[in-house]
């Protein structure tokens, strides 16, 4: 049976760094010398041009020594996506993600070649459409897809970009108070908070925590709780 493979990244650009800076050697080391060319999806950019996003997805993943071709560019997309070698799915509005996700009939064709073994990289709306729904995103909802329901090539939901902090005389409600919110009306359905530089990396039976992070893991019943690289995430796969 195929290995599903995934890298899951909270986001593109740490503080003080260049776009994917943190994410080269990671993505280096899971895509390897046998991917020659990545399938890009920038269907999450609204206030920027998906033409403008490929160039910049392309240069960096150039210099990473990888040819990319964008889905939006296809003549056929669903054909593309039948013969790419790899994903790439990046980060913007999650909403305007799945809206032309769905809008281009890419859905099934997507998860069904990951099933199959194609590797994926998502980073922000990319890793959140990666789970069951995207009822986890920070994202405003600009646009209204079909469902909220997504890829779900992983059991679990990911809160990209987690914060824990509440600023001082601030008296809305802060992230863990959103994600409460969610475990309380999904109860079965675990949250991993995935701070920014952090990664989650997917080897079919296998999850492992890079970026030298803590994750935040929420679930009903259970206190949250922190994680890091040298525990167990085994259960979020069960």
């Amino acid at each position: 049976m195929p290995s599903k493979r995934l890298l899951l990244l909270s986001n593109s650009t740490n503080y003080g760094q260049d776009f994917l800076e943190h994410g080269e050697a990671p993505i280096r080391a899971f895509l390897g010398s046998e991917i020659s060319q990545v399938l890009f999806v920038p269907f999450a950019g609204v206030t920027f041009s998906w033409d403008a996003y490929a160039e910049r997805v392309r240069e960096r993943f150039l210099q990473m020594g990888y040819a990319l071709q964008s889905v939006h560019e296809a003549n056929d997309p669903v054909q593309a996506v039948e013969q790419a070698e790899a994903f790439a799915v990046g980060g913007g509005n999650t909403f305007h993600l799945l809206f032309h996700l769905y809008k281009a009939g890419l859905l099934e064709p997507i998860r069904r070649r990951v099933q199959q073994g194609m590797p994926y990289i998502g980073w922000s709306a990319g890793s959140n459409v990666a789970c069951p729904s995207i009822k986890t995103t920070n994202d405003m909802p600009v646009i209204e897809p079909p469902r909220f329901e997504a890829l779900n090539l992983v059991p679990y939901q990911i809160n990209p970009h987690y914060l824990d902090t509440h600023p001082a005389g601030h008296q809305g409600e802060n992230r863990d108070d959103r994600i409460a919110e969610f475990i309380e009306v999904n109860p079965n359905v675990h949250v991993v908070g995935l701070r920014e530089g952090s990664i989650l990396q997917v080897e079919d039976d296998r999850i492992a925590l890079l970026g030298g992070k803590k994750a935040k893991i929420f679930r009903k019943g259970q206190a949250p709780f922190e994680v890091s690289a040298t525990d167990s995430l085994q259960f979020l796969l069960m």
